[in-house]
């Protein structure tokens, strides 16, 4: 027996619903993911407060909310690998360093940018 697929409006509805569950459990488990969603609900509103073109405020916000992208994928995967297997392996290590590395590329491209934009422009 085949299992019916949702479509439409109830698949969406169930979409969005799957998604606030992974937003609270990120907050919920995640210390790195609660850091950087303080920090975007720090400086979102310092960028819109701040005398920039509109240009440079995209600018601005653009890079915290990829940060809070990539701890959510970086944390994804390291429940993934975790639930595979508690024993050290080199590839569970490898998999849990590059995402760490993409966080870590995110913050340094969103300070390098702040930076650009407010001290260096």
């Amino acid at each position: 027996m085949m299992m019916q697929k949702n479509t439409g409006l109830k698949r969406i509805i169930l979409a969005l619903g799957y998604s606030l569950q992974g937003l609270k459990s990120a907050f919920k488990h995640e210390a790195a993911f609660r850091q950087e969603l303080l920090l975007a609900v720090i400086f979102i509103p310092l960028a819109c407060y701040l005398d920039v073109s509109q240009i440079e405020r995209i600018l601005l916000i653009t890079p915290l909310i990829l940060v809070i992208i990539i701890e959510i994928i970086n944390s994804a995967i390291e429940a993934v690998v975790d639930r595979i297997s508690t024993e050290k392996h080199e590839l569970a290590g490898r998999a849990k360093d590059m995402g760490s590395a993409a966080v870590l590329i995110a913050l340094l491209l969103t300070a390098y940018i702040w930076i650009e934009i407010l001290f260096l422009a």
